[in-house]
């Protein structure tokens, strides 16, 4: 299994439009971040988690040929406001391509793209919603992907794992019942916002601590805000099985 960080920031962490802090001026290319979004690659296989507005970008820099599927965590826009650039996908596949989320969330996407799902119009997105339930295990072709239920604040989202790595982003707190499916996990993917308290995200201490609780056998920080700080500076501050994730960065896990 391949997987593929196609951004590993947020709304706040992307370079902003006259900003002078230090990551926005960073020359490091790691500190340039689109909005979190990854693509796991098993065989021929392709599932993207999160259409971020991002999207076209994103595909283009990393090559994609083709989208088998795309599972969204949860239905703020910076996760979904790009399904509309699903269109290239369905003109080389000729098919609609399989959108799993919550109902809720499947709802939501319903409403923001109502002008997909009315009478065929040639040339507009086509997209399949399938509902999820974060109790029933599910496949995408030979893949096999378990939901998880973590809180985002007070909303409760979606991660995913596919056996041996987890995926969790947008993540407060996750219950004692949820952990229980991160048992075992070798490769752990999860948020870090920035250094001081959020209401609705991990800050870098609490992942920490969310990582050492786990216990995988390597973690990565994504969902980084600008607030973070650089690279450079993040990385003497980490244990050294945890790394900060990077756009382009790939992941092999056997």
């Amino acid at each position: 299994m391949l997987l593929s960080f196609l951004g590993t920031g947020t709304s706040q962490g992307v370079p902003i439009i006259g900003c002078d802090c230090p990551v926005c001026q960073s020359e490091d290319p790691r500190d340039k971040r689109l909005r979190s979004s990854v693509l796991v690659q098993e065989g021929d296989v392709n599932i993207l988690i999160d259409a971020g507005p991002d999207l076209r970008q994103q595909m283009l820099r990393a090559g994609t040929k083709h989208l088998d599927a795309i599972l969204l965590t949860h239905e703020h826009n910076d996760h979904v406001i790009g399904l509309d650039d699903v269109r290239p996908f369905n003109y080389r596949s000729g098919h609609a391509i399989s959108v799993y989320a919550l109902p809720r969330v499947a709802a939501e996407v319903r409403l923001r793209f109502a002008y997909i799902f009315g009478e065929p119009i040639p040339g507009l997105p086509r997209i399949e919603l399938h509902d999820l339930d974060k109790a029933i295990d599910f496949h995408i072709g030979k893949i096999h992907i378990q939901p998880i239920e973590v809180m985002h604040g007070r909303l409760p989202i979606l991660g995913f794992r596919f056996n041996r790595l987890a995926y969790l982003t947008d993540v407060k707190s996750v219950s004692a019942v949820e952990m229980e499916k991160l048992k075992g996990v070798q490769h752990l993917v999860v948020n870090a916002l920035q250094h001081k308290s959020h209401p609705t995200h991990f800050s870098l201490q609490e992942a920490l601590a969310f990582i050492e609780k786990v216990q995988p056998e390597k973690a990565y920080i994504t969902h980084l805000s600008h607030h973070m700080g650089k690279m450079v500076d993040l990385e003497p501050l980490l244990p050294t099985d945890v790394v900060i994730a990077y756009d382009g960065m790939k992941i092999e896990i056997a």
